[in-house]
């Protein structure tokens, strides 16, 4: 029997869906890239070599946060991974000017998050939510996560350790040692993985929402963009749609505007108002954004941010093949 499938090209969440699942197939490309890379050398040349992609970097916030400080408190670069720093305030920069969209536009883990709670909506008629209490709670874990990594690298890492680390072997090799996290999965891993795509199958956006300290750090600072989801109370009808479908569970039909860390700029509230109520404006601009102008602005900051890291010459890694022809055989010997 054949299925019937419309795609209405004039939704908003119809051109999310497109960026968001094109996006994830570019990063599976970079991944089979990098693995292709790596292999070759690990084959010690057996098989075709590959240029790395920098854009694996963006695996590597953790070092993109000490790489931050170096730049911050010596005005250094890091030549090892500098895509990893690029991408952090490219990511940082969208959520300063259009709020936490990397989640709900770009994220990789955020696209498949969705696409899991959304199965099992289908399958179970509904999604569930804890008690409020324990939301509240459990939300606060991510905060927790990067107050640790704030506080251990920025905070109380020295830059002259934090010189070392992105000098040391371990971070040159960092990126391998994360391709190896998905390709030499432990045991206690795969448990953790399963556990929490469960949980996202009967929870919406369970990782995003209660452990991701980077979705944690851009919220924050999503809470400085000029562009809010705001309420016409002039036409609400106060049906409540907006607040039922929010991802984040945000209760958008008792705001004038939103103002919250869980906001991820989806628009699926402004999309399905009835009587164009919401809309993503800024404050004390009369007109508010056409539903198309917010996503050029995210996606402009990408290119921009990207483009110029790129012409910059901060993109490509300094390491060389010979580097590599040494440390990847050596990988093993170094700290997991």
């Amino acid at each position: 029997m054949a299925i019937n499938v419309t795609i209405n090209w004039r939704k908003t969440s119809t051109w999310r869906g497109l960026v968001q699942w094109s996006f994830l197939a570019w990063i599976l490309y970079l991944g089979i890239q990098f693995g292709r890379f790596v292999e070759h050398f690990t084959s010690k040349g057996v098989t075709a070599y590959v240029a790395r992609p920098a854009g694996v970097d963006g695996f590597l916030p953790i070092g993109g946060l000490a790489s931050l400080k170096l730049l911050v408190t010596t005005g250094q670069f890091d030549t090892l991974h500098p895509a990893a720093l690029v991408l952090l305030l490219t990511f940082l920069a969208m959520s300063l000017l259009a709020k936490k969209s990397f989640c709900s536009w770009l994220c990789p883990v955020g696209t498949l998050s969705e696409g899991v709670w959304k199965l099992g909506r289908r399958i179970l008629g509904r999604n569930f939510m804890p008690w409020y209490w324990l939301d509240v709670v459990l939300r606060g874990l991510k905060y927790l996560l990067l107050g640790f990594f704030v506080k251990i690298i920025l905070v109380d890492m020295p830059s002259a350790a934090v010189a070392a680390f992105l000098r040391a072997p371990y971070w040159a090799l960092s990126d391998v040692k994360m391709l190896h996290f998905f390709t030499r999965m432990t045991l206690t891993t795969l448990v953790i993985l399963v556990v929490v795509t469960l949980l996202s199958v009967f929870i919406k956006n369970a990782w995003c929402r209660y452990l991701c300290p980077y979705g944690a750090l851009l919220g924050l600072v999503s809470m400085l963009s000029p562009f809010k989801i705001r309420r016409d109370t002039r036409t609400c009808i106060d049906c409540g749609e907006c607040t039922q479908t929010c991802p984040s569970r945000i209760s958008v039909h008792t705001r004038l505007s939103v103002i919250n860390a869980e906001c991820t700029g989806c628009l699926s509230c402004v999309e399905v108002c009835p009587r164009n109520s919401l809309a993503m404006s800024v404050r004390g601009v009369r007109r508010p954004l056409p539903r198309w102008a917010f996503p050029v602005i995210l996606l402009s900051v990408y290119i921009v941010g990207v483009g110029t890291g790129m012409a910059s010459g901060h993109w490509e890694s300094a390491l060389q093949y010979n580097n590599y022809q040494q440390l990847i055989p050596l990988i093993d010997r170094f700290a997991p």
